[in-house]
């Protein structure tokens, strides 16, 4: 019996813990500059809100570009070093968005600091969340698998929820200065940290190519991506939403989509383990879909807000779910590259929400793009369910 079999949930989660806090600091970087660094490119450095736009984009492609080579090195050498790597690129970023500011009186001098600093922190997402995630899963074991990449769901957005606030308040105190100063101390912190804890050692056997990895993971991950189209559209549209209606409130439909998600994520997470994450993502995804349809058809704000905490409920466990399926398609070897497959679709979900959202606005209203995500997740209900009837004949056909 191994050593994590006897823990207790407490010290279980402890462990676990002890490393997703490199997840925390990694998306609390991510999270300062969101609401900062728009303005200061389009107000002080004076480019267009296009350019504004794309700086912020940098890191998402980057993070997506990276994802794959994160899980690939942190099976290679070990998600310690992974993590630590992570945490210098996210340190770095803040450095270089220290320099920007100092050079905000050259304008495209600035703008190319800012714009290596946001692909340095994409980099270093990917780096510290999926190294973080495999160093979780390797300290109690493949039967917590759920449990850790619930916590560091937890932990991502609990940085991010907290991020963009502090990050306006340390602007309005010590201008760009301040949210990047805390984003180098905590690159610095983090990596002290995370050097001084023991490391895990990585798992021998043959590694099968890269692409046989993708083969195996790529439809749980096209699934994460339909239904990670439901957060980005209430997270980048609910505002406007609200506003091409005349309603206030906005802010608080926000609040219980974030609220419908903690309660779901910590209070059913258990039942991936219970009933394996393809049911769980099923139920899922038609809480989801539901959510969505109603804010479709709200003819009050109410129901607005009725569906955004039920999008948000249903969201909530989508990536543990199909992460805890998709990883045990590969040995143990190749669990970072499936992992970090797995995760750059929900990366290409959200990257792609924005630009397809706003032309679906100009054609056919605000309203239309809650419809689209909705079907969008009524696909990925779809892949799922036949993922589902694979792994049912698969384990008849096994007891046979």
């Amino acid at each position: 019996m191994s050593d994590a079999a006897v823990l207790s949930n407490a010290q279980l989660n402890k462990r676990i813990l002890s490393v997703i806090v490199f997840t925390f600091f990694c998306y609390l970087s991510v999270g300062l500059p969101l609401a900062v660094l728009p303005g200061f490119v389009h107000n002080q450095l004076g480019f267009s809100s296009f350019i504004a736009g794309l700086i912020i984009s940098l890191q998402y492609f980057a993070t997506l570009l990276s994802r794959p080579h994160s899980g690939r090195l942190a099976d290679r050498y070990g998600p310690k070093r992974v993590v630590m790597m992570g945490l210098v690129f996210c340190g770095m970023s803040g450095v270089l968005s220290i320099i920007a500011a100092l050079c905000s009186d050259m304008p495209l001098l600035s703008l190319a600091l800012l714009a290596a600093g946001r692909l340095f922190l994409g980099v270093g997402e990917s780096f510290s969340s999926t190294g973080s995630t495999l160093w979780g899963m390797n300290i109690v074991g493949p039967l917590q698998t759920a449990r850790v990449i619930s916590w560091n769901g937890v932990a991502t957005y609990f940085a991010m929820a907290i991020g963009a606030p502090l990050g306006v308040l340390l602007n309005q105190w010590f201008g760009i200065s301040g949210f990047a100063g805390l984003v180098a101390i905590m690159g610095v912190a983090g990596f002290w940290m995370a050097s001084r804890k023991a490391g895990v050692s990585v798992t021998a056997g043959v590694r099968i190519p890269f692409h046989r990895v993708v083969s195996r993971v790529w439809m749980f991950g096209l699934a994460l991506g339909f239904g990670t189209i439901g957060f980005g559209v209430i997270s980048t549209f609910i505002t406007l939403y609200f506003a091409s209606r005349d309603w206030s409130g906005a802010a608080f439909a926000l609040t219980l989509f974030s609220l419908g998600f903690v309660i779901v994520r910590l209070g059913f997470g258990r039942y991936i383990t219970r009933l394996g994450g393809l049911k769980v993502a099923l139920v899922s995804f038609v809480l989801e879909c539901a959510g969505l349809l109603l804010i479709w058809q709200a003819d009050s704000i109410w129901l607005v807000d009725l569906g955004a905490f039920l999008t948000g409920g249903g969201f909530s466990l989508v990536f543990p779910a199909l992460g805890v399926e998709a990883v045990k398609r590969v040995q143990q070897q190749d669990q970072g590259s499936a992992l970090g497959t797995y995760s750059a679709f929900l990366d290409l979900g959200l990257g792609l929400t924005g630009p397809v959202a706003g032309l679906l606005i100009g054609h056919w209203g605000m309203q239309s793009v809650y419809l689209a995500a909705a079907l969008m997740v009524l696909g990925a209900f779809m892949i799922t369910l036949r993922l589902h009837q694979q792994h049912r004949s698969q384990t008849a056909a096994q007891a046979l």
